[in-house]
């Protein structure tokens, strides 16, 4: 694809810089189909993103609504109908300025106002349009074949409060109406399968006014989380580690000693009890270097691995909450690991393997980051050199593909990512490895080597979901709700046909509840379609058993499966391969 770099010349450019080129070039053949529609609009940003591409336009007393975006974007149509040529030209200073303040772009002059004295002024044209961008754009309009304008927000004028707020239209912007057509697919599949939908359809959590981003677990919520927890417990036996429970609200003293209350406190909801202030728990971490601080440690008890179940709190601004992805309080998979320095390598990859465990168990894709110190943080070069070192080598041993994501570490120290990719092709940052110096120092924590000397462990902070909340929001949509049997809420709805036929209902589920088997029957009023209708779209079950006189009468059972096949099952050998299924976690 040949597109116009700001010197003016013309080449191809790299594939992966296509769709940047693309939807930069969107932007602008937006802008200039607001100007035409709305003449008095004068223009912030509007750049190309990750996912498509936006424009923060002040639009005076002018108020837009979704209602006004299909003509919007009939104009835009029409101007890469048109296929104006696109050209680009450079001006100095003094004539940038003139020429924006000529065109009345205010946003544009300030803008100018900015950048460094050195700095190239850089304009693109299209049709009567211009506007400053260092580019690279498509060379005509009519290359720009396939896109969408997908909502409206609002933006501060350099994401600043104290700014103007401007109107943000946002678009996204592909190579070909192909692929518009996917993405477009892909959000139908992802309204289909929100989380926030069929939470409320299975009755698995709730959210209420009163407690904004607190998520409330239902009855049927709680069994899918516990059966999760389980799981979660199962892994933690396998791997080595004890299980620990730590308070949600400790003393400001230790917050102070871990460094959170300087490095976190913005995210930290605090309280004052008996005149002293405390802090609701952000984090397990300063609570699991109490527990190891609670008793002399030889070279002999590390590693020692504490996994943790920790419920936390963090202040997330009221605008990102979001379901369960972004809340306020969840229950992280935690665990913290306190090792000899000649442990490091088999420790993170022994995490490293329980992570991908995880994944495997749920058919969950990912990638790895290796993030490095971010400019706030604590500690001293060497040992944030040494850390950073130990899972480079840690990585090499696993034999690990891994982007460098430099700055983007705990204040505490460098970390291992696990970038999760779900069903849509959305990531998520789930799993985490990270090698910590920082909070031995603080806590002085320390162990008797073998020599009698004093020294001091290594910390692994580690979670593989997250969080649970997250994670049960990401199964949710991995599997449109219907869980596989170890997972689902209810494994079995009993359907009687009719009145004749509900004590026999009543007798199968009192024997598969004998069994551990989560199972409801539906016994109420309705025509027996009804009822398999709503347990199929509704409740999601893995199993149906429909029983009418005929199953009564012979004592068997009808067992409809999510393939939509019934067939005639005694009850015995039914209840036998429906727990060895469970057990195994199938699925």
């Amino acid at each position: 694809m040949k597109v116009l770099y700001n010197d003016g010349h013309v080449e191809e450019c790299a594939k992966d810089d296509e769709l940047h080129v693309i939807r930069h070039t969107a932007a602008h053949v937006l802008a200039e189909a607001v100007k035409r529609l709305y003449p008095d609009a004068h223009f912030g940003y509007g750049p190309a993103t990750e996912k498509g591409f936006y424009y923060d336009i002040d639009l005076g007393d002018v108020k837009l609504s979704k209602e006004d975006l299909p003509a919007i974007e009939k104009e835009m149509h029409k101007i890469t109908k048109a296929n104006e040529k696109i050209t680009t030209f450079e001006l100095p200073r003094a004539k940038a300025i003139e020429l924006m303040a000529s065109r009345g772009e205010t946003y544009k002059v300030e803008h100018i106002g900015d950048l460094p004295a050195d700095a190239r002024i850089t304009f693109y044209q299209q049709g009567d349009y211009i506007d400053m961008c260092v580019g690279p754009h498509l060379t005509y309009t009519k290359a720009l074949k396939a896109f969408k304008l997908t909502g409206l927000s609002g933006a501060y004028w350099k994401a600043d409060k104290n700014n103007k707020m401007l109107t943000r239209i946002n678009g996204v912007a592909f190579r070909s109406k192909e692929e518009l057509d996917a993405w477009q697919h892909m959000i139908e599949e992802a309204e289909k399968r929100d989380h926030r939908k069929i939470g409320k359809e299975m009755g698995l959590f709730m959210m209420a006014d009163e407690g904004p981003g607190f998520p409330f677990w239902l009855p049927n919520g709680m069994l899918l989380k516990n059966a999760l927890m389980d799981y979660w417990r199962d892994m933690q036996t396998a791997y080595g580690y004890d299980e620990v429970q730590t308070p949600i609200i400790l003393s400001r003293k230790l917050w102070e000693t871990s460094g959170h209350w300087e490095h976190y406190k913005e995210n930290m909801y605090t309280t004052k009890i008996d005149g002293e202030d405390y802090a609701v728990k952000p984090m397990n971490c300063p609570g699991a270097c109490l527990i190891y601080k609670s008793k002399p440690r030889s070279y002999r008890d590390l590693p020692l691995r504490l996994a943790e179940a920790g419920l936390d709190h963090r202040h997330e601004l009221k605008g990102a909450l979001h379901g369960l992805f972004r809340v306020r309080s969840f229950t992280q998979d935690d665990a913290h690991l306190f090792i000899r320095p000649d442990q490091v390598t088999d420790e993170v990859t022994n995490v490293a393997h329980l992570i991908m465990a995880y994944y495997e168990q749920f058919g969950f894709p990912y990638r790895v980051e290796l993030s490095t110190r971010p400019d706030n943080s604590m500690g001293s070069d060497e040992d944030w050199d040494n850390a950073t070192e130990g899972l480079k080598k840690a990585l090499e041993v696993l034999g690990m593909d891994y982007k460098l994501n430099e700055g983007d570490g705990a204040f505490y120290g460098p970390k291992i990512d696990f970038h999760l990719q779900d069903c849509l092709g959305r990531e998520w940052q789930c799993g985490t490895i990270q090698l910590d110096f920082q909070l031995p120092l603080n806590f002085q924590l320390e162990y008797t080597d073998a020599d009698g000397s004093k020294k001091r462990p290594i910390m692994i902070h580690r979670a593989g979901f997250g969080s649970f909340e997250r994670f049960i929001g990401m199964l949710t949509e991995q599997y449109a709700g219907k869980f596989p049997t170890w997972l689902a809420p209810c494994q079995v709805k009993v359907l009687p046909v009719s009145e004749k036929t509900r004590g026999y209902a009543h007798e199968v589920a009192d024997s598969l509840r004998a069994a551990g088997v989560r199972v409801k029957v539906d016994d109420r009023d309705e025509k027996i379609g009804y009822k398999i209708r709503e347990a199929r779209s509704i409740d999601r079950v893995p199993y149906m058993l429909i029983l009418g006189e005929k199953e009564a009468d012979a004592h068997n059972i009808s067992v409809r499966d999510r393939t939509n096949k019934t067939v005639q099952r005694d009850l015995k050998g039914f209840v036998s391969d429906i727990s060895v299924e469970i057990s195994e976690r199938r699925g």
